[in-house]
């Protein structure tokens, strides 16, 4: 499912405008990523919680030449789902 299909389901479920659900979803969006990117956590009960994750620098290496590379330490996003959720799947 795309984005737009996404939108579209949630307005014929809600019974609102694609419009108003489009921007509802942006707004989310926006609003999740702002608050990782200032080091928060955004936990949705039921659903799940997303927080930033701390990765170490490392040494790797680059398959094509099969040289020693450094990975510097970086941070990356994490979703971990709720029970809830996580039980409606299975």
């Amino acid at each position: 499912m795309k984005k737009q299909d996404f939108i579209k389901a949630v307005a014929a479920s809600a019974g609102l405008s694609q419009d108003a659900v489009s921007k509802v979803l942006g707004s989310m969006i926006d609003t999740i990523t702002s608050e990782l990117a200032k080091g928060g956590e955004v936990n949705i009960t039921g659903f799940g919680a997303f927080k930033v994750a701390s990765r170490a620098a490392r040494n790797g290496v680059n398959p094509r030449t099969r040289q020693a590379i450094k990975i510097p330490a970086m941070k990356s996003p994490v979703f971990r789902a709720g029970k809830t959720f996580k039980e409606s799947v299975r």
